[in-house]
């Protein structure tokens, strides 16, 4: 690394030489000037903008409708052996309740109440004690429960099979 030789000190035609490149980083300072006053016009404008300009007028939104209460259908109390492989018999007591959007589903359904109470017999009677036990058999049977009775309603829909008492003996 070689040392770059030092320059000669200028005299009067040199000194006014070496102010020129001074007179030019003068002009960048303008630039630099110029540029950094808009933008802080233009950030002061976009502020303004921002949380000063009038929000137009919010409509009144059109009120929400009240829900409609959840209509529930009684099925009959359902009494069924499980399937086991012992000589002891086992039973399954149930009580359901159907739960609705509204009364106008719950009269499409009480017709075909016979349907529903058939699907559930059938289902229930190929259950083992094993398969409800515990809070997760529980909500498999409600599931399927629920779909079975889908089926059978159809096109009416039911939003839930809810159980009001089940019984193991």
């Amino acid at each position: 690394m070689a040392k770059k030789p030092k320059k000669p000190e200028a005299d009067g035609d040199d000194a006014e030489e070496g102010a020129a490149p001074e007179a030019g980083g003068g002009k960048k300072k303008m630039i630099m000037m110029a540029g950094a006053a808009v933008a802080v016009l233009a950030l002061g404008g976009g502020g303004w903008f921002f949380f000063m300009k009038k929000k137009p007028e919010t409509t009144a939104a059109p009120a929400v409708e009240a829900a409609k209460p959840a209509a529930f259908v009684d099925l009959p109390d359902m009494t069924v052996n499980l399937s086991v492989g012992q000589d002891r018999p086992q039973y399954l007591r149930v009580k359901v309740a159907l739960e609705v959007t509204d009364s106008k589903v719950a009269d499409q359904i009480k017709p075909i109440m016979p349907r529903v109470v058939d699907a559930f017999q059938l289902y229930l009677r190929e259950m083992r004690p094993s398969d409800i036990e515990g809070s997760a058999g529980i909500f498999r049977l409600r599931d399927e429960l629920t779909r079975r009775v889908n089926t059978a309603v159809h096109p009416a829909r039911v939003n839930a099979v809810l159980f009001r008492e089940i019984v193991v003996q």
